[in-house]
């Protein structure tokens, strides 16, 4: 008989980190509602939340390490928002601050969800952060709650 491991979507008892970077705030303030949102329907008590702030998305790779290293928490999400400018600026932040992210996914113990949006516009910033295509950040946090219940049945 095959046996299935998926998520699932509670998160008493857990103990969860967002780091959510402040540059773009109009988007990421909106992402990190989102996520809180989430957890909240989960079960997840907000005492067992913390939220870390960067000042942008370059600097959250290196702070879910520190949060990931620290052992306090049972999985992490970073949120941010890099949108495409004039200048080469927006592909070194978005591509060094993805691929941040995802390395430490890879190598942590505990799940790192990646929601870094990047985008051409602020209107698709904005779109992916409530308005037309949902809140990424909501989403985001949903697959963290999935992941810590597929990592645990999976074990060590």
């Amino acid at each position: 008989m095959t046996r299935y491991i998926e998520g699932q979507l509670f998160g008493k008892g857990y103990k969860i980190c967002v780091v959510v970077s402040r540059f773009n705030s109009l988007v990421t303030e909106r992402l990190l509602e989102g996520a809180i949102d989430a957890f909240s329907r989960s079960g997840l008590d907000l005492a067992d939340l913390t939220v870390i702030r960067t000042p942008g998305a370059l600097e959250i790779p290196a702070t879910a390490r520190r949060a990931v290293a620290s052992g306090k928490y049972d999985g992490l999400v970073c949120l941010g928002a890099v949108v495409r400018g004039d200048t080469p600026h927006f592909d070194y932040v978005s591509a060094e601050s993805v691929k941040g992210v995802a390395q430490l996914s890879m190598q942590a113990e505990i799940p790192v969800i990646m929601g870094i949006l990047t985008t051409d516009t602020m209107e698709q910033a904005l779109d992916r952060a409530g308005a037309k295509a949902g809140n990424k950040g909501f989403e985001a946090a949903r697959g963290l709650l999935e992941m810590i219940h597929v990592f645990a049945e999976i074990g060590s």
